[in-house]
Order: C-alpha cells, then sequence, then structure tokens
C-alpha cells in the first residue's frame, strides 16, 4: 500500500503541522533480561497479537522524519501502555531515515533521530513487548528525500548508503535482546503495479543481503537476531512464484545457532480485497461469509482466497524452517457508508490473524492513528484510548488469548514491566489546594472509557488524594486504572494508589475507567480533590 493512502486522511494536516521538538527526553537503558533463543514455531507462537505504530516515526515533512508531521501527535509510554493493556504482545514500529542521514562517505545518522527511535523503542521493549524496527519511507519513490529506489542509476551509492545505515541502527541496537527484531525495509518496487521488472528485483535482493551480513558483523544479540527481509512490495505472489525473489545467505551468524535452525522471517503485506480494505468509497463494505448484502461484498478476496494465498507462504518457506510476518494488514472505516461495516472489519482481522497462524506466520494490524472516515485507528493517540474495541477483541481472539475486559494502562513512565495491581496509598488524603480536572471521554453502542487528568492548581503539594464526582444516570463503572473505585455507580469515589499519590504544586496525573451506559454516554460532573471543588 502506498505511503499516500496509507495517511488515510492524514495528509490533510501535514502542510500546517511544524516538525517535532528537538528534546526528546531521557533513553531508558534496555531491560536487562537476557531472552532464550526461541525456533521459528516458538517465536511466532509468543509474538502473539501485532499492531503498527504507523504514521509516526516514518512520517515525514519536505524528507525530514518527524513524529508530528502527517497529524499524529508525539508518542508516549502511556499509549504503548495501552496497547499492551489491550493484548497486544509485538508493535511494529515504521521508521523513516530520509534528510537525517548526513553526507557520504559515512552518511552519518543524526544521533537525536537516532535517540528519539530508541526511546521509542524501550517503551515496548522494556514493557516486555516484541520490537519490530524496519527502513521504510526511505524507499518509495512519492516520498521526498527518498534514496533506496531499486531502478535507479547509481546503486553503487544507494549500496554504500544503505549499508552504512544499518551498521549504526544494528551498532545502537546491539545489546537488545531477542525480543528485538530488524525489518530490512518496506515496500520495496519500482513504483509500478504489476510483474516484478528486472534488475530492479535483484537489487533488492542484494539490500536483503547486505543488511543480514551488516547486521550480523555488528557482533552482540546481533548476530543471532531474527531478521525479517521483504520480497517484491511485500506481495505474497511475487515473493513466494518464480519472479527473482531468493533468501538471503546467513554466514555470519552466530555460532551459538544450531545448524538446522533459521534466524530469518519473511515479511508480507495483505489488503486484499483492495475494494474492501482500503479504497476510500462506501461502495464494498462487507467482507466474508456472514455478508448479507452481495451488492456490499467485493467479488473476490474472500476467506478461500485469504486462504489459499497464505497457504504459499507455508509451502515456500514454513516448511523450509523460516517463518512469516504479515506486517501489516487491515481494513478502513466505512461506517459512515454502512453502520455494519465494522462487524465486517472484525471478521476479516480475525481471519487473517488466524489464518496466518494456522501456517506459521505472525500479525501486525495497520493503525494509522486516525479515527474516522477511512481511518485504520484503533486507538485514540491523543488520550490514549481504544476506539474499535470489537476489531482488537477479534483479534486477540484469533490467536488464541482472551480480551482484557478491563485493560489498565501504566501511567509511569519509569515503569518497565507489567504493573502489579492497584492498591490504595498508606497515607491519609492531606492537602486540599485548587485542582482542574479534564475529561476524554470515549464511547461506543453501551460502553465508554473515560480518562481523567488531574491536575493540582495550587501552591502547596497535594499527598494522597481521593476524587469524588457524580457519573450520568444509567452509568456504571466495569473497571479502571490508576485508582481505586467505589461504588460502581452515583457519587463514586476514585482513591489514589501508590505510584501517583502526590501532586506538587503544577503536577498532573490521569486516571480512568470502563463504564456502561443505557444512552447517556456524558462525562461525570461535581469533582472534588479532597473536599475542594475542582474547575
Amino acid at each position: 500500500m502506498s505511503s499516500k493512502v496509507r495517511r488515510a486522511g492524514l495528509a490533510l494536516f501535514a502542510a500546517t503541522l511544524a516538525l517535532a521538538g528537538a528534546a526528546y527526553g531521557v533513553t531508558r537503558a534496555p531491560a536487562a533480561n537476557a531472552a532464550v533463543q526461541l525456533t521459528g514455531p516458538q517465536l511466532v507462537a509468543d509474538m502473539g497479537a501485532g499492531w503498527n505504530l504507523g504514521n509516526q516515526l516514518e512520517a515525514n515533512a519536505n524528507g525530514i522524519p518527524s513524529e508530528t508531521a502527517w497529524g499524529n501527535p508525539v508518542i508516549t509510554q502511556g499509549l504503548i501502555d495501552r496497547v499492551k493493556a489491550s493484548g497486544f504482545k509485538t508493535i511494529r514500529i515504521p521508521v523513516s531515515y530520509l534528510g537525517k542521514i548526513g553526507a557520504a562517505p559515512n552518511y552519518t545518522v543524526d544521533s537525536a533521530w537516532l535517540t528519539r527511535i530508541q526511546e521509542v523503542v524501550n517503551y515496548a521493549y522494556n514493557s516486555g513487548l516484541y520490537v519490530l524496527i524496519n527502513m521504510h519511507g526511505d524507499g518509495y519513490k512519492s516520498v521526498g528525500g527518498s534514496w533506496l529506489i531499486c531502478d535507479a542509476s547509481d546503486q553503487t551509492t544507494i549500496k554504500a548508503k544503505y549499508q552504512k545505515v544499518w551498521q549504526q541502527v544494528a551498532t545502537k541496537f546491539a545489546s537488545y535482546n531477542d525480543h528485538l527484531i530488524f525489518e530490512s525495509m518496506n515496500e520495496e518496487f519500482d513504483g509500478q503495479y504489476g510483474n516484478p521488472t528486472q534488475p530492479c528485483y535483484s537489487n533488492i535482493v542484494a539490500y536483503n543481503q547486505i543488511f543480514v551480513d551488516t547486521v550480523r558483523k555488528t557482533g552482540g544479540t546481533n548476530a543471532s537476531r531474527w531478521l525479517l527481509v521483504p520480497g517484491w512490495n511485500t506481495n505474497i505472489e511475487y515473493t513466494t512464484g518464480s519472479y527473482g525473489f531468493s533468501l538471503p545467505t546467513d554466514t555470519n551468524r552466530s555460532s551459538s545457532i544450531p545448524s538446522g535452525e533459521q534466524r530469518i522471517m519473511i515479511s508480507v503485506h495483505y489488503y486484499d480485497p483492495w475494494d474492501f480494505n482500503g479504497q476510500e468509497d462506501g461502495n464494498i463494505t462487507q467482507w466474508g461469509a456472514a455478508a448479507t448484502n452481495p451488492a456490499k461484498k467485493s467479488t473476490w478476496g474472500q476467506e478461500d482466497y485469504m486462504d489459499s494465498t497464505l497457504k504459499k507462504m507455508y509451502d515456500t518457506f514454513v516448511t523450509k524452517g523460516y517463518p512469516f510476518f504479515v506486517g501489516e494488514y487491515g481494513s478502513v472505516d466505512k461506517t459512515s457508508a454502512d453502520p455494519a461495516n465494522n462487524t465486517y472489519r472484525a471478521n476479516f482481522a480475525k481471519a487473517l490473524v488466524a489464518t496466518a497462524k494456522k501456517y506459521g506466520g505472525a500479525t501486525a494490524y495497520w493503525d494509522n492513528g486516525y479515527n474516522g472516515q477511512y481511518g485504520f485507528g484503533l486507538f485514540n493517540r491523543s488520550n490514549n484510548t481504544v476506539t474499535q474495541q470489537g476489531i482488537i477483541n477479534a483479534i486477540i481472539t484469533a490467536v488464541g488469548s482472551t480480551p482484557p475486559s478491563s485493560p489498565p494502562v501504566s501511567p509511569s513512565p519509569s515503569r518497565t514491566s507489567a504493573s502489579p495491581s492497584p492498591s490504595r496509598s498508606a497515607s491519609s488524603p492531606a492537602g486540599t489546594g485548587a485542582c482542574k480536572v479534564v475529561n476524554a471521554v470515549s464511547a461506543w453502542n453501551t460502553g465508554l472509557t473515560n480518562n481523567i487528568t488531574i491536575t493540582n492548581t495550587g501552591t502547596t503539594a497535594i499527598n494522597a488524594w481521593n476524587l469524588v464526582f457524580t457519573l450520568p444516570a444509567g452509568q456504571a463503572i466495569t473497571g479502571g486504572w490508576s485508582a481505586t473505585y467505589s461504588p460502581a455507580s452515583g457519587t463514586v469515589t476514585a482513591t489514589n494508589v501508590s505510584y501517583n499519590g502526590t501532586l506538587a504544586p503544577g503536577a498532573s496525573t490521569t486516571i480512568g475507567y470502563q463504564a456502561t451506559h443505557t444512552g447517556n454516554a456524558g462525562a461525570p460532573t461535581g469533582f472534588k480533590l479532597n473536599g475542594s471543588t475542582c474547575s
């Protein structure tokens, strides 16, 4: 899928948004635990459900990478916590380098950009998730500043630049365990849809070989790390068929890898049928055997096609010890044309994930951060709330897991492991300075989530607190995070937990809950913090 299509509406914002700031905060060290080397089948099973942090680190403005250039906010630990709490175990983080690469012969990558990449990787990696990073927009002819062009004339320069960039990235992450996976590139092809051309495909194969050799030679865990390589445009037919793809050799890998095992995965994407999954109109809104309106259903690309297509990956690669990874799949929101569309989007996601699992592959849903007409978003990245619980449930169920009934969010950036169950602070509420409260409600059908940001606007610290508020009639809290809640309806008291009980002057904390409602999804009212009325 092209970069332009993948933006799904966010491009409207690109012209008016400035580059992200240069200051990104302190980078945490990688988790110290060593991961046991896994075989291909073990790896796929352990990766579970995957999700893409799309339109962020691969976004750019005039060829300069910027995580806010395509309309998304700055990435936070809170977002990653929400994704993990929703049941995902793997996060793919697309990355562009473009204008952040210096001149020949060293092609030095901007140190602040590498630091920011590492910081975002750490948000997920230090939480125990699998993380995949790639070279994403550098190979699109439609992207300003792109250079990894397989049919360009000066391949000697391109290959030298490619080698130097991956050498720097691999060195940066050489101490990270096998929960970090490198992907050589993204949808690399000559930009023309149709049968692959030569020698363009030969150059793609050469890039993959340079990538594997370069990463392995940097040593550390890189010598045994799982690596991910694509064929022509990550297309399954052009990767499994006789069109020019060949696997890279892996002669520089660690001797610790058993001779009969591989450490290379194959990258593919799946958006078939495109008229349902990506075409921005309201004509085809249903998919699969459960579709009720033949006029709204594509004439191809249903369950049987999906099964036979993914089976090609099994026959060609998995039987030889190479697992595959569907690094992107998903469907845009067409509920404006068909209110039932989300049901079919969930059905498609569930079928794709289950079929890939059946044939030895892992998956990652494409989320571009855009919610609304023709968006792929599952989460609101501005307030870290779920927007498509039904699709998430379908994905988590398809990998054989149970979706959390009330996913918590760890609010503390310093927490690097699964959060323990919240407990009441041992302290008694003290300090009644002025306060401000902001609600962020996201509702669906008969449910909602609300994140409440509490700010101490007074001049003295608040040490331990409780927040009293009144829910609208018909609402009942079913679960919450970052506070304890009692009772579930009516006038509720939220009491701080151990890690957010102190609010210095000007400091804020965010708590939240999920609730059911009977038609009124409004925000609570009448907030009082330790007895003081909040604005």
